[in-house]
C-alpha cells in the first residue's frame, strides 16, 4: 500500500502544464493503451459523454499551419463561450500564473510584442506532435462537462505515468468550426478544449515555470 501511495503521489505532483515539446512521436500502441486506460474515468450514470479526437502526423501539421493564421485574422468560433475574466482571488491566481511563466521566459510586461509572439505558440500546440480534442454531444451541458473534466484529468495522469507531458488548452476551443471541418467531425459535437501532448522539451525555459497551489484551508472545509 505504501508503494502504491508513493507512486500515485509522484504522478499527481509531477503532472504540470508543459508548453514546449520535442518532435518525438508516441508509438501507436502506446497511444491506444493510454486512451484505453483513460476510459476508466467516472461519469454520471456511466454515460461516458466524451468524444475524443486524437490528431497526429499530417493532420496535426495541417492544423498547426491553419490555426495561427485563423487567429491572426480573427476567424474564431466558440461552442462554449468564455471571456477569460476572473475576479478577486481567482484573478490574483490568473495573474500570478502569467507572471511566473513570463518571468521564466525573461519577457517583461513592457515587451508586448514578445508576449504576443509567445502566446501564439498556443495555436501551434507548443510544438507537440499530438493533440487530443475533447468534444461533447450538443445535447449535454454542465454536468457532462464535469464528466469530461474528470476524463481529461484521468488522461493527463495516464500520460504522466507513461513518461509523457501534456497541456490542456482552452485556447484551442476558439476555432471549433475549423477543427470540425479539418477533421470531418459532425457539427453536433461541441468542442470544450484541446490537450497538446508528447515528450517534454526539458531545455526550454517555459518548462521551468512552476505555479503554486492554494493552501488547503482556502479551498476545502472539513465538517464534523
Amino acid at each position: 500500500m505504501t508503494d502504491t501511495i508513493e507512486t500515485f503521489e509522484s504522478i499527481i505532483t509531477s503532472r504540470k502544464s508543459v508548453r514546449a515539446f520535442t518532435d518525438k512521436t508516441v508509438e501507436p500502441n502506446f497511444l491506444k493503451k493510454i486512451f484505453t486506460l483513460a476510459q476508466h474515468a467516472p461519469s454520471n450514470c456511466n454515460t461516458q459523454p466524451w468524444q475524443v479526437h486524437v490528431v497526429s502526423g499530417e493532420a496535426v501539421e495541417k492544423l498547426r499551419a491553419s490555426l495561427p493564421e485563423a487567429m491572426s485574422k480573427g476567424k474564431m468560433s466558440v461552442d462554449f463561450p468564455f471571456d477569460g475574466k476572473y475576479n478577486g482571488v481567482y484573478k490574483e491566481r490568473q495573474n500570478d500564473s502569467a507572471s511566473v511563466l513570463y518571468t521564466a521566459l525573461n519577457i517583461t510586461r513592457e515587451q508586448k510584442a514578445e508576449r504576443t509572439k509567445w502566446f501564439m505558440k498556443n495555436y501551434s500546440f507548443f510544438g507537440a506532435p499530438h493533440v487530443a480534442f475533447l468534444f461533447l454531444p450538443d445535447s449535454f451541458g454542465i454536468r457532462e462537462a464535469a464528466d469530461l473534466g474528470m476524463y481529461a484529468q484521468s488522461l493527463m495522469l495516464t500520460l504522466e505515468a507513461f513518461g509523457l507531458a501534456s497541456c490542456p488548452q482552452t485556447s484551442l476551443s476558439f476555432f471549433a468550426d475549423i477543427i470540425r471541418e479539418e477533421l470531418d467531425i459532425d457539427p453536433s459535437n461541441k468542442l470544450l478544449f484541446g490537450l497538446s501532448f508528447g515528450y517534454e522539451d526539458t531545455d526550454d525555459l517555459a518548462n521551468s515555470a512552476r505555479v503554486g497551489r492554494a493552501p488547503l484551508e482556502e479551498t476545502t472545509r472539513f465538517h464534523r
